[in-house]
């Protein structure tokens, strides 16, 4: 069995893993970085939302691994199975071995498709569609155009998910584009949240219940989506709250967009880096983890409790940058993350409203505007300015 060793391993090459890379280059070159991971290309995921409403070219959002993996950086492409950080070692699908220094954890997250029953067989048909999916993002557009009358239903799971937002920015959406073409009265729209609310933070919450009762939404809380019956078109939802446990609800529908159910990547759940909710168990300022001092992790797969967004990690990365230089050059990790997150929540077409707040949900805004207020500008940034700042600024780090 073969054994390497680098300085840094960093385990995923997406959003989190490469803008870390970048960064840790550019404050020293001499650094002997590895990146794992085996995916062949590199997705920039906030689009699908525009891809699914269909104002973005899905092409667009698809990128070679190779072009955007750092120069600098060795890529090793192949799977993690096992951490042994008791002996600062990986073990990896060829039974090879990777020893580390330090280790940075980020593989983002786990889409669990098959937990529920029958959502496979049908997705991409029978007006079943995810924008969750490259390959089926683009069907989103093609059952809200189809529709003229009928039940349209947006799901958003029971699971924490990548960008909280998006399960119901495509529902806004929708009933835009609805209204756009003099259909939104002949459409029954509904919500099926796992959920206990809309939307975490009450300063923007009011602005989408506002939304919601513009496209005369039906909101259901507390709902976990179990089955999806394509060709009868009917979904089976079961309560998780008080009020309505185990209480079982089959509704029609005649397109419905599902999100799926989320959770950190089985390898990493079933390791000694997980916390009991299987997420990777760091201190939620320095990082680092709580067990393992030579251990950080941050974006999706991390255990910290905040939204799980780009955003986020382009704030989460700097810091754990800087306390892992520290550690190099023997000092205690000091720099600290504030929980900072942002949804860039799309109400319509050219509408936007731009929602960032901390661990506390208290807002943290960039602009000196009301930020919980729809906006076309913001609506520009996320259309245009967004996408070109994470090809060329954020995985190249200078962002």
């Amino acid at each position: 069995m073969s054994t390497t060793k680098h300085q840094i391993v960093i385990i995923g090459a997406g959003n989190a893993g490469i803008s870390v890379a970048s960064k840790l280059l550019l404050k020293n070159k001499k650094l002997d970085i590895a990146l794992v991971d085996p995916a062949q290309k590199h997705y920039y995921q906030p689009a699908w939302t525009l891809v699914g409403s269909g104002v973005f070219d899905i092409s667009k959002t698809e990128r070679e691994q190779s072009s955007v993996i750092p120069s600098g950086t060795t890529w090793i492409q192949k799977k993690v199975t096992t951490f042994l950080p008791e002996e600062n070692k990986i073990l990896l699908d060829d039974e090879s071995t990777l020893e580390y220094e330090y280790l940075i954890v980020a593989p983002g997250i786990q889409l669990n498709w098959s937990e529920i029953k029958g959502l496979q067989d049908t997705l991409g048909k029978n007006g079943v569609c995810s924008n969750y999916s490259f390959q089926h993002a683009s069907y989103t557009f093609e059952c809200m155009k189809n529709l003229k009358s009928g039940k349209a239903i947006f799901h958003n799971p029971h699971t924490p998910v990548k960008c909280g937002g998006a399960p119901h920015k495509i529902m806004y959406l929708a009933a835009d584009y609805f209204r756009k073409h003099n259909v939104l009265s002949n459409i029954n729209i509904q919500y099926w949240s796992g959920a206990a609310k809309l939307f975490a933070v009450p300063h923007y919450e009011k602005t989408l219940l506002k939304v919601c009762e513009r496209g005369n939404i039906g909101l259901n809380f507390m709902q976990k989506l179990v089955e999806v019956d394509g060709p009868g078109k009917k979904a089976k939802f079961i309560g998780i709250g008080e009020q309505n446990k185990d209480v079982e609800t089959w509704v029609d529908f005649d397109m419905i967009h599902v999100t799926p159910p989320q959770s950190a990547p089985d390898f990493i759940k079933n390791s000694p880096l997980a916390n009991a909710a299987g997420w990777v168990d760091v201190d939620k300022h320095t990082l680092r983890h709580n067990k393992f001092e030579n251990i950080f992790s941050l974006g999706d797969a991390s255990g910290l409790p905040t939204s799980k967004t780009g955003a986020a990690i382009r704030k989460q990365a700097p810091v754990l940058v800087e306390n892992v230089l520290s550690m190099i050059n023997g000092k205690n990790p000091e720099a600290s993350y504030n929980g900072y997150t942002s949804c860039p929540l799309v109400t319509g077409y050219g509408k936007l409203v731009l929602a960032e707040f901390d661990y506390n949900n208290k807002p943290q805004e960039t602009f000196p505007f009301d930020q919980s207020k729809e906006r076309w500008s913001m609506y520009i940034l996320k259309r245009y300015i967004l996408p070109w700042l994470y090809w060329s600024q954020i995985l190249t780090g200078r962002a």
